[in-house]
């Protein structure tokens, strides 16, 4: 399909989109470390008009990196799912502990963003899933020069993890939505044969805080 290069555009295409959780429409956005996830959601969010952004990096610890799963259902979609706003604590990355509680309102959009925001177990909550098409190594090299030597040791840690986690729990193939950083800022395109169901047939591309 032709790509897309109005992030307004996509704005009021996942704003139309049925409820997904409850009042919410969860918009989904994953790929690997490093892949610009963090800054494409910031900016989609703010073409949202000031759609709230849950960063799957404060619910991740380095005890669980992706073993996180119960914690964000019982303590962010469950509530939300009924209409009542989220009470959690994110993860300080650098203290190892966590952080003060924050609350999460249910925005009629909200993007969660982060390595894993496509897995198995979060696709039937999901109004629509976009994975960033940013190859593994271009991304872990990029994540790899912002974060510096200092963190090198939790990257080679990261990178067996990642590997491991979408080796049994895929999203690329899932994703309905594909978005291309390029030299005007994004392109997009819809893969329409991609639902929680019926994976998209495409070619899988070659997470630390804020991926």
């Amino acid at each position: 399909m032709e790509p897309h290069q109005s992030l307004e555009s996509l704005a009021r295409e996942l704003a139309d989109l049925p409820r997904s959780l409850g009042p919410v429409r969860l918009i989904g956005i994953d790929g690997h470390a490093g892949s610009g996830k963090s800054t494409f959601a910031g900016r989609l969010a703010a073409a949202l008009g000031g759609a709230p952004v849950l960063h799957l990096d404060d619910v991740a610890s380095h005890e669980e990196l992706f073993g996180w799963e119960e914690r964000l259902r019982s303590r962010v979609l469950e509530p939300l799912a009924a209409g009542r706003p989220a009470h959690w604590a994110p993860y300080d990355w650098a203290e190892r502990r966590l952080g003060p509680e924050r609350v999460l309102e249910p925005a009629p959009v909200l993007l969660m963003e982060g390595v894993g925001a496509g897995r198995r177990a979060l696709r039937p909550h999901l109004a629509r899933l976009l994975w960033m098409e940013t190859p593994r190594a271009q991304s872990w090299l990029r994540g790899r020069a912002r974060d510096g030597r200092e963190l090198s040791d939790f990257w080679d840690g990261w990178e067996r993890a990642e590997r491991a986690h979408f080796s049994s729990d895929p999203s690329r193939p899932f994703a309905q939505t594909l978005v291309r950083q390029s030299g005007t800022g994004y392109e997009w395109s819809c893969e329409t044969g991609a639902t929680a169901g019926n994976p998209a047939s495409v070619t899988e591309g070659d997470g630390l805080p804020r991926a």
